[in-house]
């Protein structure tokens, strides 16, 4: 298990991935529905904290990460248009779970057609969102209007958020591990609270 989060960690990724892997962990995980275990929050934030340093193009990482994202979802939302509804009785297995999709579901019923938007600040519900909307027959028009906006905002904002609190601290780098667990926790509350509400109304 300690391997896997070595594996996992932003910085292990960053060394040896470099920034076309960050790119191609964001489209993974915005959109192809085995990428929901990858850091995406962390990873652009710890990216955009390498910025600060000049380790990482800056610019070439914020534009990147928003293309990749905004494609990403494209990817996930016509495989679910293909898939369609079958996606709901496939088996689980190592690389899908179906109480992931049914969490997507649940927020698409909830939010409607803002969950593309809202959908980018919640790991895991991130990933399977698109392919729900694809599921749903959601009009192509109106899901890349939300992918869009959800896609600069959180590009832009994990990216920059880093970079400014790069810029603002001396030797940032001695706090990425306790900043990265930070973001980490923050990204997996919605979850939490999903999760606890939803235990709250069976009681009920």
């Amino acid at each position: 298990m300690a391997n896997i989060f070595h594996i996992l960690d932003p910085m292990v990724i960053i060394k040896a991935l470099g920034l076309i892997g960050v790119l191609i962990i964001v489209f993974a995980e915005s959109g192809l529905f085995f990428g929901f275990f990858f850091p995406g929050d962390s990873l652009l934030f710890t990216a955009g904290l390498l910025a600060s340093q000049h380790l990482i193009n800056l610019e070439i990482l914020v534009t990147g990460a928003f293309i990749c994202a905004v494609l990403g979802d494209s990817v996930g939302y016509w495989f679910g248009k293909k898939v369609g509804p079958k996606i709901f009785t496939k088996e689980d297995s190592i690389f899908f779970h179906k109480k992931h999709v049914e969490r997507a579901q649940n927020f698409y019923n909830k939010y409607g057609n803002k969950t593309i938007f809202l959908a980018r600040f919640v790991p895991i519900v991130r990933t399977f969102a698109p392919i729900v909307a694809g599921v749903g027959q959601m009009k192509y028009k109106n899901f890349l209007t939300y992918n869009i906006l959800g896609g600069f905002v959180w590009a832009f904002g994990m990216v920059l958020g880093g970079y400014v609190l790069g810029e603002a601290i001396p030797n940032i780098d001695k706090y990425i591990l306790p900043i990265i667990l930070l973001i980490i926790l923050l990204s997996l509350l919605p979850i939490v609270i999903e999760t606890y509400r939803e235990k709250i109304k069976t009681k009920i």
